[in-house]
């Protein structure tokens, strides 16, 4: 079986659609594009799944690789046999490659190293060939040396043998994998002020069932001195497995040494090593784990809906600078600036009040986005008294990497005459107008809606998070017109040069077609097929140039309007709509003999042209009226919107400054074995109140009404 019918096997699909993608991404397609363009080609395989195949294909050809390699080396010295070429073979990780190669692996400097160069090891043959009859002073007579020095140095060879032997190591690992218990515990004189790792100063958990989350934090203990964290297995039982399959007559003079021996490799050799690739794989399926996790948290965030028309007023609090206002108007274009002092040290409440009210009756303000950072909850409260009787709603908003992208050279290039603080507020503003072109100009890392961010290998994290936003940025699409470059960087195939080439064209004149991008330097034909699908120009004088609709099926959409009788200058109409409505794709596929897929996306964009899938969403939550945690009582119907998801619970907006905790337990009447089933970053939920720490300001939550 080759690698292409080893993945499609492991993933449930076809060869054929395997080859496709391959195919597809050899010759240089992105995956946004393959996804949307080539579905007739791939049986419409989403961009997840386009990825796996290319990470995992990746992998089994590394894998083979490195088989093709070790069976090489081996046969280089003659030692080759077919079994173990098969073994090898059918190795499905690469550390079952490696543990099969290890004996013949040319070894460091080892004791059973030296003890081979004194001419020990016909001594250790002799010894695991288990003699009756004799004793150990007839056996080692004939080596120049004290007999105990040979009989240790021959151990020292046995103890390796035992060591390399690839099926005890497997069947070992496996032992402390399904029986071991993964154990944390406080360090001797170790201080943990604030007991953040207090749940595990004697946290003891089976190493297969061990919780992802409890994985990442007992490292992160570790690393910081806090926690020991161990294996703890049945030494007995291993040693006596051992004993089982080394020892061949219990008769023999030599079975106390090689006791000894087993006991030596165990503890010296295959142990170390055995518990180092189980933490190593824990700590591997946990990174993974949270890292899918942030992915999902990320994706919601970003597909938050947008409130779209409104004047928004960013809000960036703060004590002793005061707090940054920016009045936006609906494209989020900056009509003031202005710094008010309504807290302490000046506590100007008066002269902030008016200002802020001059402001909103300026420029007609609908809602104030207040950041949640430092002096928010007393930004909130003033801000609901300054607004009473008023239309102007509120809402408190993430200022996760306001501050990166504040200080950025991007921030710097857009407002160059203006603070950090200044440019914060503008961003807290924008964030809740358009979340998605706001949130791409930071770093993905920074955005704070992960667990266990900066523990987890961060290459990966960072490889996973562009894929999210990629995916997002593309599914949703852009106005070439208005894109900023930092949306621009995650459109399908457009490079630098690219980017640079239609930001210079915007500022002479707007794009009218399509096909003026193929005009621009750095726009070759490749470029140009990938990207051009995810541009769109809302205005231009082809009604098909703002859909989803690429330029290669452009003939084909026209013959199907053409067919239904329709005109091109109703795209996106009711009446289009409902000309559509009965249409087979099936059927004009068949007339043009094309693929149903693509005959699907065409009429749906006619219909529909780039339409926003956010505009689907639940709207997001605006206040007029604050809520302390004085005002909690338990049972207390409320609603709130998920700010972030993690592997024990969810995080719940409920107007408060820190946001209430729905454990998983408090989800469902059923069991919940991850919380992304249940609840999503972004969702509108009905909350109940379980639990008030006035002290700590922390309340618990529940999803289910007691």
């Amino acid at each position: 079986m080759n690698n292409k019918e080893v993945l499609a096997k492991q993933l449930n699909v076809k060869v054929s659609q395997i080859e496709a993608v391959l195919k597809l991404l050899e010759e240089g397609a992105t995956i946004p594009f393959i996804a949307r363009y080539r579905k007739e080609a791939t049986g419409s395989l989403d961009e997840e799944q386009i990825r796996v195949i290319q990470k995992e294909y990746e992998y089994l050809e590394n894998l083979l690789k490195r088989k093709e390699d070790v069976i090489r080396l081996i046969k280089e010295k003659d030692l080759l046999t077919p079994e173990l070429e098969n073994s090898i073979l059918a190795c499905e990780k690469l550390a079952e490659v490696e543990d099969l190669y290890r004996p013949f692996k040319e070894k460091k400097k080892t004791k059973a190293s030296e003890a081979i160069k004194k001419g020990l090891e016909p001594l250790a043959k002799k010894m695991m060939a288990f003699p009756v009859k004799g004793d150990m002073e007839s056996l080692t007579k004939e080596f120049d040396m004290p007999m105990e020095e040979a009989i240790t140095g021959a151990k020292y060879i046995i103890s390796e043998w035992i060591s390399d032997n690839a099926y005890y190591r497997k069947a070992i690992k496996k032992e402390l994998f399904f029986n071991g218990k993964l154990h944390s515990k406080l360090k001797k004189k170790a201080v943990d002020e604030k007991k953040v790792y207090e749940m595990y100063y004697d946290l003891e958990e089976p190493i297969r069932y061990a919780k992802h989350y409890r994985v990442l934090a007992m490292n992160r203990g570790e690393k910081e001195g806090i926690l020991s964290v161990s294996l703890e297995y049945d030494m007995e039982r291993i040693v006596q497995y051992l004993e089982g399959k080394v020892i061949k007559n219990d008769s023999s003079f030599v079975v106390a040494e090689i006791k000894e021996a087993i006991l030596d490799s165990l503890k010296r050799l295959i142990l170390p090593s055995v518990e180092r690739e189980i933490r190593s794989m824990l700590t591997e399926e946990a990174e993974e784990k949270a890292i899918a996790t942030f992915q999902d948290n990320l994706e919601h965030l970003l597909m938050t809906k947008p409130i779209k028309g409104k004047v928004v007023l960013g809000f960036d609090p703060a004590f002793r600078t005061g707090c940054k206002l920016a009045v936006l108007n609906p494209l989020g274009q900056v009509l003031e600036i202005a710094t008010i002092f309504p807290h302490e040290p000046k506590k100007e409440v008066l002269k902030s009040t008016e200002i802020l009210q001059n402001l909103i009756n300026k420029y007609h303000v609908d809602i104030i986005a207040i950041g949640n950072g430092t002096a928010s909850r007393e930004s909130e409260a003033f801000v609901a008294e300054a607004i009473k009787g008023s239309q102007v709603l509120y809402n408190l908003v993430s200022e996760a990497g306001a501050s990166v992208y504040s200080a950025s050279p991007l921030a710097i290039s857009e407002f160059p005459d203006l603070t950090v603080e200044k440019r914060s507020a503008i961003s807290i503003g924008r964030r809740i107008q358009d979340p998605l072109s706001e949130l791409v100009k930071i770093d993905p890392q920074s955005i704070g809606v992960g667990e266990y961010q900066h523990d987890v290998n961060q290459k990966e994290l960072k490889s996973a998070l562009a894929f999210t936003v990629s995916k997002i940025v593309n599914e949703v699409g852009v106005n070439i017109n208005t894109a900023s470059a930092s949306i621009l960087s995650y459109i399908s195939g457009l490079t630098k040069k690219a980017i640079q080439s239609i930001l210079d064209f915007r500022q002479s004149k707007a794009f009218t077609s399509r096909d003026e991008i193929k005009s621009l330097s750095g726009v070759s034909s490749k470029v140009f097929e990938q990207a051009v699908g995810f541009l769109r120009i809302t205005d231009g004088i082809n009604p098909l140039d703002k859909t989803r609709i690429h330029p290669e099926s452009y003939d084909l959409a026209l013959k199907v309007l053409n067919e239904l009788n329709i005109s091109a200058s109703l795209v996106g109409t009711s009446e289009m709509q409902n000309l559509l409505k009965n249409v087979k794709a099936e059927d004009l596929a068949q007339k043009f003999n094309s693929d149903v897929y693509t005959v699907k996306d065409i009429l749906e964009e006619l219909a529909h042209p780039g339409i926003d899938y956010r505009d689907k969403l639940d709207d997001v939550i605006l206040k007029s009226d604050i809520l302390t945690i004085d005002d909690l009582k338990e049972g207390m119907e409320l609603q709130g919107t998920v700010r972030n998801v993690a592997s024990f619970g969810a995080f719940i907006d409920i107007g408060l400054h820190n946001d209430g905790l729905v454990h998983i337990s408090k989800m469902s009447k059923e069991f919940v074995s991850n919380p992304l089933d249940i609840v999503s970053v972004g969702d509108i939920v009905t909350c109940y109140v379980v639990g008030v720490d006035k002290e700590k300001e922390k309340v618990s939550l529940s999803l289910l009404k007691e």
